[in-house]
């Protein structure tokens, strides 16, 4: 690839569209391209992206919506005698609720690796996604304690496909400074899910108690998991592939979907085959990189109240409400550059947990859970972003990293049933500032280093990328 020098200016900018710009570093068009004026190709860059925000994101929050619907559906259903009449003593539910993380964390890693390889999220998530609904409407069907254990360890197995599933598919359409508004987008299904979960439950308790014989907890379940199936079909013809991959695009399209996401990494290719898309490959690109062990340290902080999701129906209840007013009160009260979004966010839930632990009001507790959420969804998802912009530059480590980091950053809800360690929060907020720094100091490094080979007359591959921070 030919490469000439010019001074930055972006498409917007009325930049030549014969070449792209990444900091100092030009892009030839593709040839795919070459016929196309300045004004079509910008034209061509916008309508890609409007198509594939109006098929990916409203797919990918309806989807997030029944995965948290379906594996918090046990919060609800603990209103509804649900604990009575399995006969779960002692910490038996906790235990429930927590073995479905067992099988998240370990299966995350793998499941993207397979995602990444065969580059199919249309089939691969819907198929999953079938899984999860079977599994949740068997929940309704068990009888004791060892049979919910076992269909909640195979629910979180099949889940844990999902979450870093969507963000690599995200991350592989959108450029770095489209991907935070499109994660925020896509991650507000699962505030949506909690806002609509307790109205849902309510309606379900209240009316379905006893119909077919059936108490309302395990009509919670089957008719939840029930309608995860029936959107499956639906939203497998909608949902795009990755660029390379995807075959209702038209060759325009496939090359400026590819020229952008490679302009946006300084030259590096977001898909490739061999070595480089094989399931180990950026696994262990990741291993070796220290900025991404701090991040984990972010993400692992920024999650580590996440599980209280499980557990908001009975701390909504303990302020003396009835559980049909308890799981209202819930649908109302969730209906509420990357290092300040991350730990301003998470220094917000940890206020709301100081607030909510010190206070016995019932007015202050129920403020200290309002600014709680806000701020745990919002700094997880900054970080997660964080995640996925640091590690741009390979699309097989970007896949691994996004898994990698959800996966131990989710071990925290598999304690987290038991107890709440907010603690966490503060270690997550002092990790974001080292990392801030450490990627200010790296973005320093690759500006001397590109001006050395300048001056000497030699072009540096990778030049003009530079770390979000």
């Amino acid at each position: 690839m030919n490469i000439e020098k010019k001074p930055y200016a972006s498409l917007d900018e009325n930049e030549s569209c014969d070449s792209k710009s990444q900091g100092q570093v030009i892009f030839p068009k593709p040839e795919d391209l070459q016929h196309l004026s300045d004004e079509e190709i910008t034209a061509l860059e916008k309508r890609l992206r409007r198509k594939i925000d109006l098929r990916l994101l409203p797919c990918m929050i309806l989807i997030y919506i029944m995965n948290y619907l379906d594996r918090n559906a046990i919060g609800a259903a603990r209103l509804g005698a649900f604990e009575e009449d399995l006969g779960l003593q002692g910490n038996e539910f906790q235990t429930a609720v927590s073995v479905l993380f067992v099988g998240y964390v370990l299966m995350q890693v793998p499941f993207n690796m397979l995602l990444n390889k065969i580059g199919k999220p249309a089939s691969y998530l819907t198929a999953c996604m079938i899984g999860w609904g079977v599994l949740c409407a068997s929940t309704g069907a068990v009888h004791r304690f060892g049979a919910l254990t076992a269909v909640r360890f195979l629910l979180g197995f099949v889940e844990a496909a999902f979450y870093p599933g969507a963000m690599a598919t995200l991350s592989a359409w959108y450029v770095r400074k489209e991907l935070g508004v499109r994660t925020a987008i896509f991650y507000s299904g699962s505030l949506i899910s909690g806002a609509f979960s307790g109205l849902i439950a309510a309606g379900i308790i209240d009316g379905m108690n006893g119909v077919g014989g059936l108490l309302a907890w395990r009509w919670i379940f089957i008719l939840e998991g029930s309608a995860t199936v029936v959107i499956v079909f639906c939203c497998y013809w909608i949902i795009p592939d990755f660029p390379a991959t995807t075959k209702w695009l038209t060759e325009e399209e496939h090359a400026i979907a590819l020229w952008r996401m490679e302009v946006d990494a300084a030259g590096e290719q977001d898909w490739t085959t061999g070595d480089q898309q094989s399931l180990f490959h950026g696994f262990k690109l990741l291993l070796q990189d220290p900025k991404n062990w701090i991040l984990i340290v972010v993400c692992y902080g920024a999650a580590s109240a996440i599980a209280i999701n499980s557990f908001f129906p009975t701390i909504v209840k303990s302020m003396g409400k009835d559980r049909i007013t308890t799981l209202l009160l819930l649908h109302l009260l969730i209906c509420w550059k990357r290092f300040w979004h991350t730990s301003l966010s998470i220094a917000c839930a940890l206020a709301g947990f100081i607030i909510s632990a010190s206070i016995t009001g019932i007015g202050p507790r129920y403020f200290g859970a309002m600014i709680m959420l806000p701020g745990i969804y919002s700094g997880f998802n900054m970080s997660m972003v964080w995640t996925a912009n640091t590690n741009f530059r390979s699309v097989s480590k970007r896949a691994a990293a996004l898994a990698f980091n959800n996966a131990l950053a989710t071990i925290c809800s598999i304690y987290g049933s038991f107890f709440v360690n907010a603690a966490m929060a503060t270690i997550a907020i002092i990790a974001s500032v080292a990392l801030h720094f450490i990627l200010k100091r790296a973005n320093r490094k690759l500006e001397l280093k590109e001006a050395e080979e300048e001056a000497a007359g030699r072009h540096l591959p990778g030049s003009g990328f530079r770390y979000l921070t």
